[in-house]
């Protein structure tokens, strides 16, 4: 246990602890990808729990303020920590009843529903959202 002499006191480790998303159309079974920050590659809904919030809760925050839609119920797949910006990543698969609500806000350059294989093939190979989504699919 990392201690402080300076201090005197026990110190634990500090990181960001977010939240990564497979959203799942429950009326088609069809996976929501994304394209984020100007570049050309899909990744999985994402962000960052606020302080106090459960990770549950910031799962349906997160994909209302990106996306418009409502959660109807989610399940935890894993985490994994990702180094370079020191955040534990929660992984969950949230499912919307259709996209009928879908409006995406500035954080959302592009958006595109796939069939699961085709989610597989298109998103951005060897990335945490690629091990989260391949482990999903493969389960």
């Amino acid at each position: 246990m990392p201690f402080c002499e300076k201090c005197n006191q026990n110190r634990f480790p500090v990181y960001n602890v977010a939240v990564s998303m497979i959203v799942v159309n429950e009326q088609n079974g069809k996976i929501m990808l994304i394209q984020q920050y100007g570049k050309p590659v899909y990744i999985l809904v994402a962000g960052y729990i606020n302080r106090g919030e459960q990770a549950e809760n910031a799962v349906a925050r997160e994909i209302k303020e990106k996306t418009g839609m409502t959660v109807s119920h989610i399940n935890f797949n894993r985490t994994k920590f990702y180094e370079p910006s020191n955040t534990l990543m929660c992984n969950f698969t949230a499912f919307v009843k259709d996209d009928s609500e879908l409006n995406t806000n500035d954080e959302i350059d592009k958006y595109k529903w796939f069939e699961k294989e085709e989610a597989r093939k298109n998103i951005l190979s060897d990335s945490l959202g690629s091990i989260f989504l391949n482990s999903y699919l493969d389960e």
